[in-house]
């Protein structure tokens, strides 16, 4: 019988929360019931711990960019003029484009006199289908210095990780978000069963949990909230606490502060190998009760 399968989204309202190492934790713990998918594409870092070994890698074309053929320019510059990015230059006799400014508004060979800009496909990245150091599979992706569509490269990374846990029959896609509220977040969030947010109890995290909060409530998700170094600030804490309970977010645990999280980072390790009886407790608990949570644990019985 096929089974059912279930998306969790791992994000976070800003970067720098422990959130990737407790994806990457949740990936080792989910071991062959996963397929993992890094949608943190703008600053992608899951391979750090997965140690992915690329299996096929793929351009990523969204948006359009503008090319002036030198051979055509008369260096009349109507182009240059109404440019309002900045992105053509006056160079010699002739005129040339800056690809990094270039907006792709097409509005440059709707002026050129002489037909000589086109509009070409724009390549912002890159997607890449690996299999992990733990003999999982990884769909992960790298957006371009300067790249535009970030949310539509993280599209493409969940619907390729989608396709790949249904051909494999895997009950679990594990997401690895993007940090924040802006249109990456909402690409990761789209068709989502369950999110984990991951916060840390400081003034500005329980503002960021809050923003995250809100965009989660429009789609109707179920969420639960896992408070990363709880111990520095017991104040906030216990306001983060007040707060998700408030609002129906399932509290799945609170992971002490403990600098082995960086020592585990600088082996290539996450926390649930390198500390398997200490911190990284937490987080099997935390996993065990996410799966209780999705009814996954009766599904596998």
């Amino acid at each position: 019988m096929r089974k059912k399968l279930k998306e969790i989204v791992v994000i976070s309202g800003k970067g720098g929360t422990g959130k990737t190492s407790i994806a990457a934790s949740f990936a080792v713990l989910g071991g062959s019931d996963v397929v993992l998918a890094d949608c943190d594409v703008d600053a992608a870092d899951m391979h750090l711990l997965m140690q992915p070994d690329v299996q096929k890698s793929e351009a990523f074309f969204s948006g359009a960019i503008a090319k002036i053929d030198p051979d055509l320019c008369t260096g009349c510059g109507l182009c240059a003029e109404v440019c309002r990015f900045d992105a053509i230059f006056e160079q010699g006799d002739k005129y040339v484009i800056e690809p990094i400014n270039c907006e792709g508004c097409g509005y440059g060979p709707r002026v050129c006199p002489e037909a000589a800009i086109d509009m070409f496909d724009a390549n912002v990245g890159d997607w890449y289908k690996s299999t992990s150091r733990l003999g999982t599979s990884l769909i992960h992706a790298k957006l371009g210095i300067g790249a535009d569509n970030s949310g539509k490269l993280v599209t493409k990374v969940k619907d390729e990780a989608k396709r790949l846990a249904v051909a494999e029959d895997k009950p679990i896609l594990l997401v690895d978000g993007p940090p924040g509220v802006g249109c990456p977040v909402v690409a990761a969030l789209a068709g989502a069963d369950y999110v984990i947010i991951v916060i840390e109890p400081t003034v500005s995290g329980i503002h960021d949990l809050k923003r995250v909060q809100e965009l989660i409530a429009k789609f109707r998700i179920n969420s639960g909230c896992i408070i990363n170094k709880f111990d520095i600030n017991h104040d906030v804490t216990a306001e983060i606490k007040e707060f998700i309970r408030d609002t129906g977010i399932d509290h799945i645990s609170d992971i002490p502060y403990d600098v082995s999280f960086t020592e585990a980072m600088t082996v290539g390790k996450t926390i649930v190998e390198y500390s398997p009886n200490g911190t990284g407790q937490y987080l099997s608990a935390s996993w065990h009760k996410i799966k209780q949570l999705l009814q996954l644990e009766s599904e596998e019985k």
